[in-house]
């Protein structure tokens, strides 16, 4: 089973970010992300900034088609915005969450048995799904861990 954590509620703060948000076929995420990442942590660079914590992304729906998504790092301050790298926060809220070890193809298993936990607890989610990647493309697939949140109304 690649979820390696309960799936728990939490208490999350508003987080400080810079993000770059488009729409993409799932295909092309890797792409997307890669560059995307690659021109925030430039961007930090130039600043003199650090990430405040891991890289994520934000899926603000589901249509692997068309999806609207998010790619950003969360800062420890407000910074100013460049090009396509907006200055926002990910508000504080109530979350759900879970942490998956593996391929990132194979984590619809977890997604599938955190909704049903959702509509087990009689909670309502928020729509917008952040997966936060505490390593990469560098590791073995069945290495790879992330952070599923969900949050909720």
């Amino acid at each position: 089973m690649p979820r390696v954590s309960n799936i728990e509620l939490l208490r999350k703060r508003e987080q400080l970010i810079i993000s770059i948000r488009t729409r993409a076929k799932v295909e092309d995420l890797p792409m997307l992300i890669g560059e995307g990442y690659g021109r925030m942590a430039d961007y930090l660079k130039e600043l003199g900034e650090l990430l405040s914590d891991v890289p994520y992304v934000a899926y603000h729906n589901m249509d692997m088609q068309d999806l609207d998504v998010e790619m950003g790092f969360p800062v420890s301050k407000i910074l100013p915005e460049k090009g396509k790298i907006q200055s926002g926060s990910i508000p504080e809220s109530n979350v759900v969450f879970c942490m998956h070890r593996g391929a990132y193809g194979e984590m619809a298993s977890t997604y599938e048995e955190m909704a049903d936990w959702i509509e087990k607890n009689g909670l309502t989610p928020a729509g917008t799904v952040y997966e936060y990647y505490y390593n990469g493309p560098e590791y073995p697939e069945s290495e790879l861990l992330t952070m599923i949140v969900m949050p909720l109304l």
